[in-house]
């Protein structure tokens, strides 16, 4: 068994739309980074790719490359989830943590275990959303950000 964490924080800005774990939410602002800036997708693809020793999201799809400019991060976890098998490891679960003061994300958390599990080609009952808020403290508390931990735990596929 391999376990990996991942953590990702974006900033709030109006004019961009809002969307973790690969679902859309409807909010004033949504998250500004080179990519759609998800940073549930982004912290449990840092967690996978931590958990088989593969290096960090940066490593594979790098800001500084525009071809992953608006690139939705679901296809990041799909691309991660595919390079974990052909290195013989399956996603036993995810758990997640997201930060954020706004909006409410409860209502969400199906809707993004579904998108989530069925991106990395795993049974949503082996992802785990929740959310916290920082109880108005600090830039999240404020409301001029959204963070995300994750954690991963990878087993080796059978031998064949």
């Amino acid at each position: 068994m391999r376990i990996g964490i991942g953590y990702d924080i974006h900033p709030l800005t109006a004019g961009r739309k809002l969307v973790l774990g690969g679902i859309e939410i409807e909010h004033e602002k949504g998250l500004l980074g080179h990519s759609d800036a998800d940073v549930l997708i982004h912290s449990v693809c840092d967690a996978l790719l931590g958990a088989a020793a593969l290096g960090d999201i940066g490593l594979h799809f790098p800001s500084r490359d525009d071809a992953y400019k608006d690139e939705a991060s679901t296809n990041f976890l799909r691309a991660v989830a595919a390079l974990l098998r052909r290195n013989g490891k399956e996603i036993e679960n995810i758990d997640s943590v997201i930060i954020a003061q706004r909006p409410r994300l409860s209502p969400f958390f199906d809707r993004m275990r579904e998108t989530i599990a069925a991106t990395a080609g795993i049974h949503i009952e082996r992802v785990n959303i929740k959310a916290k808020s920082p109880e108005g403290i600090g830039s999240i508390g404020k409301g001029e950000a959204i963070a995300a931990y994750s954690v991963a735990l990878l087993t080796d596929l059978p031998k064949e």
